[in-house]
């Protein structure tokens, strides 16, 4: 079962949430953690391990030929992402654009526009005990996260791991990039907090998840502070609220240094419980 953890925004503490519930998992069940929010994945610093794999990834984005270019301008014209100019006497390729669909290497009719390896990121396969953790992050200056996100899934699905359980750290947001992960999931945790940021933004995230279909559980992160309207939105939506999480300074000291949570916090370790408790029920309703 592949469970993505996702949010509305930035900093609702999904991250705490995927390192601390895959670990504590880990300890009785075989399980898979991958953080794709590749701009900046953070899960490696809670996560230790053997490393058992790292490899540079690329993407395949047109090179001109200039010699073998006749200047006919219909490369321009077939790319619907601008990621091709024809300047007076030369084809410009703009690889940020690219989204590699091959349509101009593939229409050319002189094959002026060859498709080449462009540099993407880095994907990274870390080994501790019953878990396995794998991680991508994509190289400075390159803007398309929806690449990385995609190759990362399929290498780890190539892999055929015996595994109970995966669970994806997605990108914050509703952007493309978030969505590129929750479409493959079977189901979406939506991490939030009681606050009306929090209540805005994950209005945006369970509107963007159900227009895609897929099933959505809540969890309250540092409950205790803002107020009670996220619980009434969700009682109002017919949200099932999976967990909520105490705000204790005690939680944020442990994730400044770095530690995982669970082994610390008691009442962190039995909201986790109910979470793996509620996949559970969901995993038998299947």
């Amino acid at each position: 079962m592949k469970i993505a953890i996702a949010s509305g925004k930035g900093g609702t503490g999904k991250t705490t949430l995927s390192a601390n519930l895959a670990h504590y998992a880990a300890q009785t069940k075989n399980i898979t953690l991958v953080d794709l929010d590749v701009e900046e994945p953070n899960n490696n610093i809670f996560i230790q391990g053997n490393e058992i794999e790292k490899l540079d990834v690329f993407r395949p984005v047109p090179e001109w030929n200039k010699d073998a270019c006749i200047l006919c301008g219909k490369c321009t014209k077939w790319c619907k992402f601008s990621a091709l100019l024809q300047l007076i006497d030369e084809i410009l390729v703009l690889p940020e654009l690219c989204h590699s669909c091959y349509a101009c290497s593939e229409l050319c009719p002189v094959n002026a526009l060859p498709m080449q390896d462009w540099p993407l990121g880095v994907y990274n396969h870390i080994k501790e005990g019953n878990l396995d953790f794998f991680y991508s992050k994509l190289n400075i200056g390159v803007e398309q996260a929806v690449p990385l996100i995609a190759k990362t899934l399929k290498n780890i699905e190539e892999l055929e791991l015996d595994k109970e359980l995966e669970i994806w750290d997605s990108p914050p947001g509703t952007s493309c990039s978030m969505l590129e992960v929750v479409k493959n999931a079977d189901f979406v945790i939506l991490v939030s907090e009681p606050t009306p940021f929090g209540l805005f933004d994950l209005t945006l995230a369970v509107e963007s998840v159900r227009h895609i279909n897929k099933p959505v559980g809540i969890v309250v992160n540092r409950y205790g502070i803002g107020n009670d309207e996220i619980f009434k939105y969700c009682e109002k939506e017919g949200l099932p609220i999976w967990a909520t999480i105490p705000n204790k300074r005690e939680i944020a000291v442990l994730y400044s240094k770095g530690e995982l949570i669970y082994p610390h916090i008691p009442e962190f370790r039995a909201e986790l419980d109910k979470i793996l408790d509620n996949i559970e029920k969901i995993r038998g309703e299947q």
